[in-house]
């Protein structure tokens, strides 16, 4: 294990990246090695620079915060992330963590917190927030609907699916592509442990995470 540990910052807000960065240098054990504005850029970075810990953000444009995560460690699965966000919604954390976050934080810690965050997801511990302590418990004493991991971008494709639209047209709909549609149906079939896109559809419709079309 390397002594400096390198770390990434994905989020969209200028200001944000540019205090974190700041809070990064003030650590001697820590190394700044990129920093990316939206999700889809992240994944590409990452897969360059494979860093020991990334912080990200969850709501950002193109891929969003948990559909990130997920492809960050397919591509570098020894990548640690870190889920640092304004929200707290038990939905968006449970999500977050089911995507593979070892650390799940709100914008409002203290500096001193986040670093050992970060030294903690390095050694492969995690450090959670006592609001996504809190939906770890409750998620652990109900049982859980298919699809409560869905991320919003993934209902939007869903949604498209009930449709009928194919990849190409889901792509057309939603202006990416059709590479990014199709990650995000084999995702949804993930999700939903659905073997066709007739039977997610089904389990959409039955547990009313879309509307019939």
């Amino acid at each position: 294990m390397s002594d400096v540990i390198r770390v990434m910052i994905v989020d969209d807000h200028e200001m944000v990246r540019a205090g974190l960065a700041a809070m990064l240098k003030t650590a001697p054990d820590m190394e700044l090695v990129g920093e990316a504005s939206d999700g889809d850029y992240a994944v590409t970075l990452c897969a360059r620079e494979c860093p020991d810990v990334v912080l990200m953000d969850l709501v950002m444009p193109s891929v969003d915060g948990v559909t990130a995560p997920r492809r960050v460690k397919q591509q570098c699965p020894d990548t640690q992330v870190i889920a640092l966000t304004s929200f707290s919604e038990d939905e968006r954390i449970q999500a977050a963590l089911a995507a593979g976050v070892i650390g799940y934080l709100l914008k409002n810690v203290p500096a001193q917190h986040l670093l050992e965050a970060i030294r903690n997801a390095h050694a492969g511990r995690s450090t959670l927030a006592p609001e996504a302590a809190q939906a770890l418990i409750q998620a652990s004493v109900r049982p859980q609907q298919p699809g409560f991991d869905l991320t919003e971008r993934e209902l939007e494709v869903l949604a498209l699916m009930v449709e009928g639209l194919t990849n190409n047209q889901i792509a057309q709909r939603l202006e990416i592509s059709v590479s990014t549609a199709k990650f995000h149906v084999s995702t949804i079939l993930s999700k939903l442990n659905a073997a066709s896109r007739t039977e997610a559809v089904s389990v959409a419709l039955k547990n009313g995470l879309v509307g019939e079309a």
